[in-house]
């Protein structure tokens, strides 16, 4: 049997990175022949925990078919989030909390969702299901990815399991808890040396809504003002997004992780479904979102639905 490769989203986050680290090193231990790779480099926060536990970047690979037929996919489900030639590849296994769209398999596999805050929290039962303990260094990258997707336990994806497994891997890495959470958060928020089209990639999911392609983006930061001093090229970059890949509607959702509170910033059309969804109106191609702080739960919900009406 080939090395099985397993991955994560798109653009990946540090539960992309981090559950995949993980659950590969899990199924080593059960006796698979497994890697952890990549479909993008890490971005500045996952970079931060990779360093901070001295665990090295998975390497980046955009087609797995030359190399291995067989994946396990972790944080994501959807092909369009997926690798390349993922329609292609034989799919052993997934350990997702998304929704479950655009996803069918030629055989039988093993499928664990659950809706919690963050895939590594999932990983950690698989963990403790088989009987086998977390080394320091990926426990340490497990917390990372629940203080990532759960912006330090203050989204409304955040689950109490996700916070106890939070306390329960902080005790294995040996690290305070919040002061940690917080200097990771702030690793991801540096911005400034980054390019529009740098900003938009970070964390960038594509969503199919009805007849049309919804891009959305995010980006955390500790001043939104920062950010939308660049609005007019960030729209021009969105609007030579949708034209290139075929977006309908681009949204950028700005997220203050001290506050949480978003705005977005909106490219293409139909934008009255934003207004629908959200009950705002755009000005200036803006809307601030109190309280919105998740992608997963406070956004493409509610914008599916807008579209189905």
């Amino acid at each position: 049997m080939a090395k099985v490769l397993i991955f994560g989203h798109q653009n990946p986050d540090t539960d992309a990175i981090g559950a995949a680290i993980a659950f590969a090193s899990l199924q080593k231990e059960l006796g698979v022949d497994a890697e952890a790779v990549a479909l993008g480099t890490p971005n500045e926060e996952t970079q931060f925990a990779l360093d901070h536990f001295g665990l090295t970047a998975p390497r980046v690979v955009e087609k797995m078919a030359a190399e291995t037929n067989d994946v396990m996919l972790v944080d994501h489900n959807e092909f369009q989030q997926s690798a390349a030639d993922i329609e292609a590849l034989n799919i052993l296994a997934v350990v997702d909390h998304h929704r479950i769209a655009n996803f069918q398999t030629a055989n039988p596999l093993y499928y664990r969702a659950e809706p919690v805050g963050c895939t590594s929290t999932i990983v950690l039962k698989l963990y403790k299901e088989n009987n086998i303990a977390v080394p320091a260094k990926i426990a340490g990258m497990m917390l990372s990815a629940i203080i990532s997707d759960t912006l330090l336990f203050k989204s409304p994806t955040c689950t109490q399991e996700d916070i106890d497994a939070a306390n329960e891997l902080a005790k294995i890495a040996g690290v305070e808890l919040e002061s940690y959470g917080l200097d990771l958060l702030k690793a991801g928020t540096n911005l400034s040396d980054k390019s529009e089209a740098e900003l938009l990639d970070l964390d960038a999911k594509s969503f199919p809504m009805a007849d049309k392609t919804v891009r959305i983006a995010q980006v955390n930061t500790v001043d939104l003002d920062e950010v939308f001093a660049r609005q007019d090229a960030l729209r021009d970059a969105m609007l030579a997004e949708n034209v290139k890949n075929g977006y309908d509607l681009f949204l950028l959702l700005v997220t203050n992780v001290l506050d949480s509170d978003s705005e977005l910033l909106v490219a293409g059309e139909p934008r009255e479904k934003i207004t629908k969804a959200f009950n705002v109106n755009l000005e200036n191609d803006r809307a601030f979102l109190p309280g919105v702080v998740s992608r997963k739960k406070q956004i493409v919900p509610q914008l599916t639905e807008a579209f189905e009406k």
